[in-house]
């Protein structure tokens, strides 16, 4: 099987937790020019993946998210309607990533589509004692192959750092981001989804033209002026499916998870410090209800964060928080820690399918993410 080559640059990425977990790993880094024609933003890709297994990875996720008969039906549809139905630029960059890898048109999109379906996954975002916001979160997919495909993106502008995420290679969208020293955000699905999810989400991107949630994070990351403009829009603006956005900013108290239907939100969750609620833990399912008797994420994510306490919160101790089981779990396919204060800390490893369980492993004196230049806006 092809493998993924790894720049010698992300080589470097995180060496002091190899001790914390040997089998995880940093995921490449590229770089995307957004001044760049959007059909050839992502040629940069193919310096770190090999087209041939890139092909076999979008036919597995496809073939396990979208049952043949749709599939086939989505096919011809969009074959006579993909000039109209994809907004700019994530339908150029689309059709870009099929020139570029050999895909055909219609499974690009509909892979594009499919990540929208399945994201399960737990976000965290914490106030320490002296005011600084930590933000974590486990992306969770059923795909194995994931791991081979996750990448770190520096996306550029005007020559500058515009924002930074993790995606996967072949997806345009992200659901994790920062933006230095504005805010971070990750967005983690809202209940239960079927196939049929994506069906509705492709009618509702398609004929009432509204945004994939993936989409809308990116925009925002380049586009949102502070914490307080990304959460506005990340509330009000329509979006395809149902989702919770998790947003840190760079000041004491900005925190918040934003629990989204379609057409705006359904509750804003912020942090409150003062009555000692410095943390706040989301996965998939309201917070106002209780968990589901077989998913003891939250209350095990929470029960550690507590344990913790917010005198010790850091991100190494972040890190542990997310690293138990069941919060890691075996379809953890990557875990973030960021801070929008230090954007050269933002870090991504890679988990191996089954979590290991640092919290009594020793701590390292440097939690180091990759050096990136993050000039002050």
């Amino acid at each position: 099987m092809a493998i993924m080559l790894v720049s010698v640059r992300s080589a470097t990425l995180l060496l002091g937790l190899a001790v914390l977990c040997s089998s995880d790993f940093a995921p490449p880094t590229i770089n995307i020019n957004l001044d760049d024609d959007p059909q050839v933003r992502w040629m940069p890709i193919r310096n770190v993946f090999d087209a041939d297994f890139l092909n076999r990875a979008a036919r597995d996720v496809i073939d396990s998210t979208i049952p043949k008969w749709l599939h086939n039906v989505l096919k011809s549809l969009i074959k006579v309607s993909e000039k109209f139905i994809l907004p700019k630029p994530y339908g150029d960059e689309i059709r870009g990533l099929a020139s570029h890898f050999g895909f055909s048109l219609s499974d690009a999109i509909m892979l594009n589509f499919a990540y929208e379906v399945t994201a399960f996954c737990t976000s965290i975002v914490a106030q320490d004692k002296d005011g600084r916001i930590y933000h974590g979160r486990n992306l969770d997919y059923p795909h194995a192959v994931l791991r081979n495909l996750t990448v770190n993106v520096i996306f550029k502008k005007n020559g500058k750092i515009s924002y930074i995420g993790t995606t996967f290679a072949g997806y345009v969208g992200l659901w994790t981001g920062q933006s230095p020293y504005k805010f971070t955000v990750s967005g983690d699905q809202r209940g239960s989804q079927h196939w049929w999810n994506f069906w509705k989400n492709m009618v509702s991107a398609f004929l009432l033209k509204r945004k994939p949630v993936s989409w809308l994070m990116r925009e925002i990351l380049e586009e949102a002026e502070d914490f307080q403009d990304a959460v506005l829009y990340l509330s009000k603006i329509p979006i395809i499916t149902e989702v919770y956005y998790i947003v840190g900013g760079s000041k004491a108290g900005q925190g918040v998870v934003i629990t989204r239907n379609r057409e705006g939100p359904a509750d804003i969750w912020p942090l409150d410090p003062i009555n000692g609620q410095w943390f706040r833990v989301e996965t998939n399912f309201d917070h106002w209800l209780p968990s589901p008797a077989k998913d003891h994420r939250k209350e095990t994510a929470e029960k550690a964060m507590n344990s913790t306490g917010q005198d010790h919160i850091n991100m190494y101790s972040l890190y542990q928080v997310l690293s138990r089981v069941p919060v890691c779990n075996g379809i953890t396919v990557y875990t973030t820690i960021m801070s929008a204060t230090s954007p050269e800390n933002y870090t991504t490893l890679v988990r191996p399918p089954h979590c290991h369980n640092s919290v009594r492993a020793k701590v390292l004196p440097f939690f180091g993410g990759e050096k990136w230049d993050f000039p002050r806006i």
